[in-house]
């Protein structure tokens, strides 16, 4: 693995992690975000927001306000405000482990925590793992789950696999919706085996989806590649959201593929940790993410 320095012109300074098969970059003067991720010399799989775009005046709360940047990012759950848009603006802590590296962020003072990232690369494989971990700096015991997302470019197809355990007679899937979602949107697609969701840059309203993918892995087809994010979920575990292991959500420029963790009560100086498996692979892609059948078959090539 080689490691490396540079600057970006719209994100500042970024540590370069790469290999033979993918590069990542990821922020140092905010985040922690990985900005980028790809096969080496391939376009980047991940959406960047080089406008910086803020969320509004609602989400004016703190003296910084929570800029989009795109990328992936560490939150918690469940989604209150204002304690998950505490903005990631300030400089990251980078330190050496062995495979990789670890990003710290600086302590959130308003809800006494702090984030970090740790990214590891296989020396001979397109597989990254990722440890992300949040402590408790506060003096009294807290109440969250782990949240990892991951903005995707425009223009990609989202496969997530349905839910096959055999339950009998008892429901064996449980699919969670947000106010503004639509089940008639062109976008979305429920199929035999897979659920899959259509970033379209002409569709003006979002459109967001949570369920218990108890596969415990997810697929996005762009740009000739193919990002699989993989993670342990806990059975009948206790997740946010109605249950939620995992989310997905899209609008006009990006998708979000979230993985989330159970809720836990972390004592002070106590921290929880939830981790994730990302594989990329060049891939024609799925041109129609209704034929289940080529998406078999081209999820059989490296699954």
């Amino acid at each position: 693995m080689e490691i490396t320095t540079i600057k970006n012109e719209h994100f500042g300074e970024c540590m370069v992690l790469s290999n033979d098969s993918v590069e990542l970059h990821v922020t140092m003067d905010i985040g922690p975000r990985i900005i980028h991720c790809a096969l080496k010399g391939k376009e980047n799989m991940f959406f960047q927001d080089k406008e910086k775009a803020t969320l509004g005046d609602k989400y004016d709360i703190f003296a910084d306000q929570f800029k989009l940047y795109g990328g992936h990012r560490l939150w918690i759950s469940p989604e209150i405000v204002p304690r998950c848009y505490h903005p990631d603006n300030e400089p990251v802590t980078a330190t050496v482990i062995e495979g990789g590296m670890r990003f710290t962020a600086a302590i959130e003072k308003h809800n006494n925590i702090q984030k970090s990232i740790s990214v590891t690369l296989d020396e001979d494989s397109p597989r990254v793992k990722l440890v992300h971990s949040v402590r408790n700096t506060g003096l009294f015991d807290k109440q969250f789950g782990l949240w990892a997302i991951s903005m995707m470019s425009a223009g990609g197809v989202h496969v997530m696999p349905m839910p096959s355990r055999q339950t009998g007679f008892l429901p064996n899937r449980n699919f969670t919706f947000w106010d503004y979602t639509k089940l008639n949107d062109f976008r979305l697609h429920f199929g035999e085996k897979y659920v899959t969701l259509k970033q379209d840059g002409t569709s003006e309203g979002a459109f967001k989806l949570g369920y218990n993918n108890e596969a415990g892995w997810s697929a996005y087809f762009n740009h000739g590649q193919v990002f699989v994010k993989y993670f342990e979920p806990v059975l009948d575990g206790f997740y946010p959201d109605n249950g939620c292991s995992f989310e997905t959500y899209t609008n006009a420029n990006m998708l979000e593929t979230e993985v989330l963790g159970e809720i836990l009560d972390i004592e002070p100086d106590d921290f929880a940790i939830l981790e994730e498996e990302w594989e990329l692979y060049e891939s024609d892609g799925v041109k129609d993410p209704q034929d289940e059948a080529e998406i078999s078959a081209v999820l059989a090539e490296f699954m």
